[in-house]
């Protein structure tokens, strides 16, 4: 199984930005014990800055991965574009995020993006994550 975690902007200073909200651990050693979790799962991961850099990681690796974990941070309020990507390709997105939209500033409790995703989880921490994965494991 193939799998593409894809983070937006921001996300790259995880451990540092806002710890209050964010958390302590950078995704880097997030995404180790994740690969330790899951031997079986080959991870792609990318984050991006860039509306135009995080469509094109989704067209990219939208037609081959068996699923796509997707945090895309502040534009997930904002880019009709990004959740237009979602939407023309083939494997299944996630979206997540680290916390509850819902209980943020009143611009952040509205997703563009979600709707054109298989499913939607917030609110865990970092745990969004492993949670978006196991949505992609085979049932038994």
């Amino acid at each position: 199984m193939e799998i593409l975690i894809l983070n937006g902007p921001n996300l790259n200073l995880l451990g540092i930005r806002q710890p209050g909200i964010y958390g302590n651990e950078r995704f880097e050693d997030y995404l180790t014990q994740l690969k330790e979790l899951y031997p079986d799962v080959y991870f792609i991961y990318r984050q991006h800055n860039s509306e135009g850099e995080l469509i094109h990681a989704l067209h990219e690796y939208g037609f081959s991965v068996d699923g796509i974990v997707f945090n895309p941070g502040g534009y997930t309020h904002t880019s009709v574009s990004i959740a237009d990507a979602i939407r023309s390709i083939r494997a299944p997105v996630v979206e997540v995020h680290i916390s509850l939209i819902f209980s943020r500033e009143p611009y952040r409790q509205k997703s563009l993006t979600a709707a054109a995703c298989k499913g939607f989880i917030s609110g865990f921490g970092l745990d969004s994550y492993r949670l978006a994965i196991e949505s992609f494991m085979p049932k038994h």
